[in-house]
């Protein structure tokens, strides 16, 4: 059977499957709202609320529950993938997360101003075409998969806001995706999905659906800018695959992000920009990539590597709207572009910077509301550390960095349904300078309920 048929046949068979009744995602805002799934430089939409869904609102269940305070999403997300080149075959697979979210405004339910809780439990399920062809990439080519193919809780949080929104106190379990160096996940590539940081420190900054104990504040200063500050528990046991990690037990450490940001629109065009710069600190202790506990090289001594009492590491994040208008602090059609920089702890990280950068336009179609072009290239770097300590294989060219490029069109049928084929493309996959470039043909969708 032809690739691509068999890859929309994987897209519509996970799509109508019995684990569809419970999905989606978690941030939630106001229904009165008209839903824009398109990414937008203030938020990051892996964790916004669907929009009207397939059963729309039965029986007016939905409004009666949103108009008591409580707001129930639902969503199914899937990625197929086909690699035209690169790998040891050729291998279609799909891989999806179905999850379920509630919002509970604790104004409406209980007369308690400013208050919320936000509960998500998400599951992952499928295969990874990496693995199962030996694609040998350092950045997923779909990259909703991992993490445990399992039940998660991956939201229970409560946020209080005071002194009229300025300031919001957050506490319980959740993950420094949601709110530090945050990006919109509408690609498939992991290069360009999510808060950079989670992607190539994943061993301790844990990104969604992972959910860890944690304390974040935020105060929102004039004129669209903010600062926050984080705590976010160290702790491998959260990996388990297991629906609760409740326990404190197992801790390594705490994850300390900070970070400055602005949203605003330009009084001279009309349109938005943000940007946000940051860093971040832990306390878990780590091996020297190089280094043994006499300071020198572990290669040749043979000796126990010298261990780092903390690990850290900075971030850049911008996107500006070039063309076309926006409103409410959102652009509607035309043209932006966006570079995310980060850089990671080069005695500890294996990948030590990320560098990507690209363009979304919006209404390329006019007849076709809703449409997004996304293009993508990134760079993922193989610290040279690690390279001369030999912490990864290395082929007959030698370890340099990682290049990726995606392109997508996003398609919106019906409020339910959302589709973006895409293709990529990755250059030295791996890091290593001689293997075989890596093609694929991609398809992400999402059914709302």
């Amino acid at each position: 059977m032809d690739p691509l048929m068999r890859m929309m046949g994987g897209l519509a068979l996970g799509l109508v499957s019995p684990a569809i009744a419970q999905g989606g995602r978690g941030a939630q805002a106001d229904r009165e709202v008209e839903h824009d799934p398109s990414p937008s430089p203030a938020t990051a939409d892996t964790q916004e609320r669907p929009g009207e869904g397939l059963l729309e609102d039965s029986g007016g269940v939905r409004s009666r529950l949103a108009a008591s305070g409580l707001l129930i999403t639902a969503r199914y997300a899937s990625e197929s993938a086909y690699n035209i080149a690169g790998g040891d075959r050729k291998l279609l697979r799909e891989t999806g997360q179905f999850d379920v979210s509630a919002r509970f405004d604790l104004h409406r339910l209980a007369g308690i101003e400013g208050g919320r809780v936000q509960a998500a439990i998400t599951y992952r399920r499928g295969r990874d075409l990496g693995a199962d062809a030996n694609l040998g990439v350092l950045q997923q080519v779909q990259e909703v998969y991992g993490r445990g193919q399992t039940w998660r809780l991956t939201q229970f949080w409560y946020e209080q806001s005071f002194a009229k929104g300025h300031v919001a106190i957050k506490v319980g379990r959740s993950n420094p995706g949601e709110d530090f160096a945050a990006f919109s996940c509408h690609f498939q590539n992991l290069s360009f999905c999510g808060s950079p940081p989670g992607n190539i420190v994943g061993d301790y900054w844990y990104n969604w659906p992972i959910s860890q104990w944690s304390a974040r504040v935020r105060v929102n200063l004039a004129n669209g800018a903010f600062a926050q500050v984080g705590g976010y528990e160290v702790n491998p046991r959260n990996l388990r695959n297991r629906l609760f990690n409740w326990h404190f037990h197992g801790a390594r450490g705490v994850l300390v992000p900070i970070e400055l940001g602005w949203s605003g629109t330009s009084s001279r065009t009309g349109r938005v920009s943000a940007v946000r710069i940051g860093g971040w600190y832990s306390s878990a202790d780590a091996d020297d990539l190089l280094l043994d506990i006499d300071r020198q090289p572990r290669l040749l001594t043979g000796l126990d590597p010298l261990r780092r009492s903390s690990r850290y590491g900075v971030w850049v994040m911008g996107q500006h709207q070039l063309t076309g208008r926006a409103e409410n602090g959102k652009s509607v059609t035309g043209l932006s572009v966006y570079v995310n920089l980060t850089q990671t702890d080069r005695r500890t990280a294996i990948t030590d910077n990320q560098i990507a950068a690209g363009l979304f336009h919006k209404g390329l179609i006019p007849r076709l509301p809703g449409d997004v072009l996304g293009i993508g290239v990134a760079r993922t770097n193989v610290n040279g550390r690690a390279v001369r300590g030999r912490m990864l294989p290395i082929g007959p060219g030698g370890l340099d960095a990682e290049y990726a490029a995606e392109v997508y069109y996003s398609l919106h049928p019906t409020k339910w349904l959302e589709l973006r084929p895409n293709l990529q493309f990755v250059n030295q996959p791996g890091g290593q300078r001689n293997a075989p470039n890596v093609g694929i043909i991609g398809l992400k969708g999402a059914i709302i309920l």
